[in-house]
């Protein structure tokens, strides 16, 4: 991996809680993080993903391995965790963190997505204003 180093890429999407939505929601992640930091199967090292517990219908690492993304993930690790219960937390979201080799000195493109936005508008190319009204909407 000369010139390259390990980089951790993240992002969240918000879904409903059934199959199909946390499906999409996993591809359009993953897919979103491929297609913004341009990498190859054999550069990633590892997906993690946590959820909230209110999706409860289908784990996302099953998700990212049956929705047919961009990249085979196959051989890649996978793992997924309840995320941590934090009163006045946002519901239905899924987090992702791709470890992945990258040329040094690259900038990470984050991926923010279906209303999750909110939750980092500094990573997610949101403007505070715009991610305050998305916030209301949901």
């Amino acid at each position: 991996m000369e010139g390259k180093r390990l980089y951790c890429i993240r992002g969240a999407a918000c879904a409903e809680n059934s199959k199909d939505s946390i499906r999409d929601a996993v591809r359009k992640l993953f897919d979103g993080i491929c297609d913004g930091n341009g990498f190859a199967e054999a550069d990633v090292v590892s997906v993690q993903f946590t959820m909230t517990r209110d999706l409860d219908t289908l784990n996302a690492a099953t998700a990212l391995r049956t929705c047919g993304t961009r990249l085979d993930v196959s051989a890649v690790p996978l793992f997924c965790a309840q995320e941590p219960e934090i009163i006045g937390m946002k519901p239905r979201v899924i987090r992702i963190m791709v470890s992945v080799y990258l040329p040094e000195g690259s900038a990470l493109r984050n991926v923010y997505v279906n209303g999750a936005e909110v939750l980092r508008p500094d990573l997610a190319g949101v403007r505070p204003k715009q991610a305050a009204k998305q916030a209301e909407a949901q």
